[in-house]
């Protein structure tokens, strides 16, 4: 009898970690695609042309979203939990370090630093199609000290910093309830 109780706690410990780490990564994974999702409509859809460290920004989502879908593989097959543990700390140090990038570009714009030389002003791109693998070199994006756009007074890369913060928060406390 002590022997069965044993096995149906354990199985609830195990389904409880499953099911934990399933949903901690999959709402990251959810989320960090709608994050960068929001960002490409902007840019597609909206018109906002993004300059070098709104690319840059990207990358930590572009590389989490399928580190996400390990995670999420991970605690779907039972792997042991260390392995999705390892995945969601990996992809909340992701997101510190794409905070850390919208400080930076924040800064930025707000004037208390200068941006990287690779963020000049923008050239009008041409009209005429002949002339389009000549402007390859000379048209650049925006630059990176004016934002496109302010929201309830932050910028993107100010809003990049509070969803990567809460992103990173999420990740690091789905690695210490999958444990």
């Amino acid at each position: 009898m002590a022997i069965m109780k044993e096995m149906r706690m354990a199985l609830a410990g195990s389904t409880t970690r499953f099911s934990t780490g399933v949903a901690y990564a999959g709402f990251l994974t959810l989320a960090m695609a709608a994050t960068v999702g929001s960002a490409l409509g902007f840019e597609h859809i909206g018109g906002y042309i993004p300059c070098a460290l709104c690319l840059l920004e990207r990358d930590p989502y572009y590389f989490g979203i399928p580190i996400g879908i390990l995670a999420v593989g991970s605690a779907a097959f039972g792997l042991p939990s260390w392995i999705t543990r390892s995945l969601l700390i990996v992809i909340g140090i992701m997101m510190l370090v794409g905070a850390g990038m919208g400080v930076y570009h924040s800064g930025v714009e707000w004037g208390f630093w200068p941006g990287p030389t690779a963020c000049g002003g923008s050239t009008a791109v041409t009209t005429n199609a002949g002339n389009l693998l000549g402007d390859l070199n000379t048209v650049h994006g925006p630059s990176c000290a004016d934002a496109a756009l302010r929201v309830l007074g932050l910028s993107f890369a100010g809003w990049n910093v509070v969803a990567s913060i809460f992103l990173a928060a999420v990740a690091f406390i789905g690695a210490k309830k999958a444990a």
